[in-house]
């Protein structure tokens, strides 16, 4: 929120995500302006992994069945409230266009959260009701700190854990389970 000039605050709205800094990922929830700063390394790398493993075989049909528009931080308009997920996909039966737009309304399929000391609280509280209200049937929370991957599943509202692997575990999990590869791709070492 912004300060009035009598000191009331006034909501955030989304010029207020337009005038962010550049260097920082903005996200508005409920009038509040969140601003966070680019991902550090093992939070990038984990995301850029992630979009590797799953964009061949989903996004590009190479060694799977394709199907999948996969992104890196899609920005998200669900109502007032604009949020910028590490990555997400679209099955091509929902998108059969690809929008020539900065934004969708279109909840994605599936997305991923890559956990980070200053994004955790904001990822596992706000952002995952969210998700749940606009109806994203998947979630995965990768937490690189704890070498971990959670994976959720969207029943009647609330979610569901599926699945908690760590280390370098075999990951083959829902909506990709048509493909399997070592968790530990998502770690420096």
């Amino acid at each position: 929120m912004n300060e009035h000039a009598r000191g009331q605050p006034v909501p955030a709205t989304y010029q207020d995500v337009l005038d962010a800094p550049p260097h920082m990922v903005a996200e508005l929830v409920e009038g509040v302006l969140h601003l966070q700063p680019r991902p550090a390394f093992p939070h990038a790398l984990a995301g850029s992994s992630l979009g590797v493993e799953l964009g061949g075989p989903f996004h590009s049909g190479r060694g799977g069945p394709g199907g999948w528009w996969i992104l890196d931080e899609p920005e998200l308009h669900f109502g007032a409230d604009v949020l910028v997920p590490d990555i997400a996909g679209w099955r091509r039966e929902r998108m059969p266009a690809f929008p020539d737009a900065p934004w969708t309304e279109l909840a994605p399929d599936w997305l991923c959260e890559v956990l980070s000391p200053g994004t955790r609280r904001f990822d596992l509280t706000d952002k995952r009701r969210l998700y749940a209200a606009a109806g994203v049937a998947h979630l995965w929370l990768v937490d690189p700190a704890a070498r971990t991957l959670e994976a959720f599943a969207l029943q009647a509202g609330r979610w569901v854990l599926l699945a908690a692997l760590k280390d370098d575990e075999a990951v083959s999990l829902a909506p990709f389970e048509a493909i399997s590869f070592p968790l530990s791709t998502l770690w420096p070492d």
